[in-house]
């Protein structure tokens, strides 16, 4: 009969949402380990810099929030078990910048089931901003309107031969529909469109190919390691080719992965990175007290991300559920992260729309 009742009680907590012991438990599965760990090294460290000064404040309505992270190695599979797991086993309050576009698609029947918000997916895939999905709260933009920017500012710059390379996945196929809508309003067409496999990248007939049309460009769409030997495909191929790439690569990781190869590649961004910005001077008066001298891209949107979540918290009050805490992030309304305004409605949950684009200089920095 004990265990019964403990059982029991598990089922409940994990099924309402309730915070325990005075912590409010937020759940995250993402890759770790695998091909975008760099990448989510940086993110994470950025939220965890916000959520560790809420804490040290008191927490949020005096509790704690803590962040539980399972590794999903960038497997789609992984990361729906892990979804799962936080929420019925660990009865987490709601998930928290999950990673990739299929990853966090396949993710979305359990939210729905469960009535438990995700917020701040570390994907700017289209699907999660339209149509509207009920427990989704996007903070970041979409890859298609960086895509788009990408696009045409090559073409103003004189650039039309641009070639795409993209993996054959949901992700790949919504970076090529904002690639396409950027060759349209420049009235250009790729001269070459080439997908790889998601689990064995292979580019040993894709880049030789691609380099005998002799592109000015080439946006490469993918993540991580992938997008690493991409670029050092095409120029072993013999390509002088200007690369670009979208913001799920904004990592200083991506740049200390591509080494020597990394000087010239564009990236784009979906946050600023002035001083202008209160945002910006914020994370970056934090991340100096763990001894860290440059807040990356990737570091700032985990950074971002972590300030929706508890400022939604807050909104939410004490001894939040997930219904409070949905209810919360639907009526947030307009919201100041610091010099951008952020917005969710109950019929808008895609937050910021701001995209620009970076180089990266010979320091190996990002640079506008």
């Amino acid at each position: 009969m004990t265990s019964l009742r403990s059982a029991l009680l598990g089922l409940c907590l994990a099924s309402v949402g309730f915070t325990a012991y005075g912590q409010i438990k937020i759940g995250q599965t993402t890759g770790v380990t695998g091909a975008v760990a760099a990448t989510v090294k940086e993110s994470s460290l950025g939220a965890q810099l916000y959520l560790d000064a809420t804490n040290a404040k008191g927490g949020v309505n005096g509790e704690k929030i803590e962040l539980i992270t399972l590794d999903d190695k960038f497997d789609t599979k992984l990361a729906a078990a892990n979804a799962r797991e936080l929420i019925e086993q660990r009865g987490v309050l709601a998930l928290f910048m999950t990673r990739g576009t299929p990853h966090t698609e396949g993710i979305i029947p359990i939210l729905d089931q469960h009535g438990v918000p995700l917020v701040a997916p570390s994907t700017g895939a289209m699907v999660l901003h339209q149509p509207l999905k009920k427990h989704v709260f996007n903070v970041r933009a979409t890859y298609q309107r960086e895509a788009e920017r990408a696009i045409t500012h090559l073409a103003a710059t004189g650039v039309n031969r641009i070639g795409v390379v993209h993996v054959d996945d949901s992700f790949g196929a919504d970076g090529l529909e904002g690639t396409q809508k950027g060759l349209t309003a420049s009235k250009l067409t790729a001269i070459a469109i080439s997908k790889f496999d998601r689990s064995k990248p292979d580019f040993s007939q894709i880049a030789p190919a691609m380099a005998k049309l002799s592109p000015q460009a080439v946006m490469v769409i993918g993540s991580g390691t992938a997008v690493v030997d991409a670029i050092r495909a095409l120029k072993a191929a013999g390509s002088g080719a200007q690369f670009v790439t979208l913001s799920n690569n904004a990592s200083g990781g991506f740049i200390k992965l591509l080494g020597d190869d990394a000087r010239g590649v564009i990236v784009s961004q979906v946050l600023p990175q002035s001083q202008n910005y209160a945002l910006v001077q914020e994370a970056a008066t934090l991340a100096k007290t763990r001894d860290i001298l440059e807040v990356s891209p990737a570091m700032l949107e985990g950074f971002a991300s972590a300030k929706v979540l508890v400022e939604a918290l807050r909104r939410a009050g004490p001894k939040p559920t997930r219904e409070k805490l949905q209810s919360a992030l639907e009526n947030l309304g307009k919201f100041d992260l610091g010099g951008l305004i952020l917005t969710f409605t109950p019929t808008d949950h895609t937050g910021l729309d701001f995209a620009d684009l970076s180089i990266i200089s010979a320091s190996g920095k990002f640079r506008r």
